[in-house]
């Protein structure tokens, strides 16, 4: 039972990453469909708590939340099949790619074929970007910490690990004040 289970990590995070263009972010639905719907490994809470771990940690965000899913789901062994089976196919296709890339790159088929890969990686992260809000906590103060996050780092080029940083000490905070405002 315990090596099916990790190998059914390993092969599921093996197809996430072979078929997910785009990094991390872009992995985030597939992760969601596989590792909570499909077989149950993880809530959609967990992968809330997925992302924020993953996107405060160092390292990619895919390599992070397989690991941690891999973990829940089978313990230390599964963080390593997991983590195994989303790089091994990266690592292979740059390893092959590596060879023929630039044989090829002047090919107008291959460009084309870029910009369509390009255009559903696009597609992918909306997607992470719309099941993210859905899941998040609406309001005032989830409001303005989300756009003064995207305004600190899309338009003043903010270092993310400050932005961070400082949502987490203003959740902190607005937390303190709902806290004190419902014990009024």
């Amino acid at each position: 039972m315990r090596a099916s289970k990790l190998w059914r990590l390993f092969a599921a995070f093996f197809r996430i990453g072979a078929f997910t263009f785009g990094g991390g972010i872009a992995m985030i639905p597939l992760i969601q469909k596989e590792a909570v719907e499909n077989y149950k490994w993880v809530t959609d809470d967990d992968v809330m708590e997925i992302l924020a771990i993953a996107e405060s940690t160092p390292g990619p965000i895919a390599i992070n939340a397989a690991t941690f899913v891999g973990y829940r789901a089978c313990g230390v062994w599964g963080s390593v099949f997991a983590t195994l089976g989303v790089v091994l196919p990266s690592f292979l296709l740059i390893l092959v790619l590596s060879f023929v890339l630039q044989q090829f790159q002047a090919l107008q088929v291959v460009q084309f074929a870029f910009r369509g890969i390009r255009a559903g990686v696009l597609a992918l992260l909306i997607k992470s970007l719309w099941t993210m809000y859905k899941k998040s906590p609406k309001g005032g103060f989830a409001y303005v910490a989300m756009g003064a996050a995207f305004i600190l780092t899309a338009v003043l080029n903010v270092n993310v690990i400050f932005v961070i940083i400082g949502c987490g000490i203003f959740g902190l905070l607005s937390a303190r004040h709902l806290e004190r405002s419902a014990g009024k």
